[in-house]
């Protein structure tokens, strides 16, 4: 897999992209259908030959990310940004720590791998799959001592559902984090490079709008 600033921007907005959901989903309850199954897809895709299949292998599919990610990281502006930059750090985080613990990784590797069946018979963003794979992040990445506190509205997030797709974002999330960290991506190119993964985001955002409307 190609360790280039193309592919790491695009692993990167697969982070910022779940992140930008789990903060729209704890203050509304709602994020669009098409991001979400995205972020859930992302969660199967074991063998891709591409960076950009991870996500569907178009980059439509990634322009919540994309735009997210430029905009976030040149600003941070709005608390919005804030949160959805603290998530995609302690994303980032979480990942580095279950890179060193292989039990999880395989177990994890096998739940989503049961998960299939469910994925392939219901489709990405059907309640019982998000629920099950919910589970997945509680029995394992939620485990470690560094916790994601999510910020949202309390009577929002304790509807079961919203907390389950917040779960089940936050798993997508560490899978996209250790997709960047597989393609060269490191955390203090955030703070050196940081001017060069805005422009590519952008150029990228842009490519992916052109092609929704082709």
């Amino acid at each position: 897999m190609s360790r280039s600033i193309h592919d790491q921007t695009l692993a990167l907005a697969g982070v910022f992209q779940a992140a930008a959901l789990v903060q729209q989903v704890a203050h509304s309850g709602q994020c669009a259908e098409s991001s979400f199954e995205t972020c859930m897809r992302s969660l199967f895709a074991t063998q891709p030959e591409t960076t950009l299949d991870v996500y569907g292998g178009e980059l439509k599919d990634l322009r919540e990310g994309l735009s997210t990610l430029a905009s976030v990281l040149s600003q941070q502006s709005k608390q919005q940004d804030i949160e959805v930059l603290r998530y995609a750090l302690n994303l980032i985080n979480l990942s580095s720590k279950l890179r060193r613990n292989s039990d999880m990784l395989e177990v994890i590797g096998s739940r989503i791998d049961q998960a299939r069946h469910t994925a392939s018979h219901f489709g990405y963003s059907h309640s019982n799959l998000v629920a099950n794979l919910a589970s997945v992040y509680t029995d394992t990445i939620s485990t470690f001592r560094q916790r994601i506190q999510v910020t949202g509205e309390p009577t929002i997030l304790q509807r079961e559902e919203n907390a389950a797709k917040v779960r089940a974002l936050l798993l997508a999330g560490v899978r996209s984090s250790i997709l960047w960290h597989q393609t060269g991506g490191r955390r203090w190119q955030l703070i050196f490079n940081r001017r060069k993964v805005i422009m590519t985001a952008r150029e990228l955002a842009e490519k992916a709008n052109r092609s929704v409307y082709d």
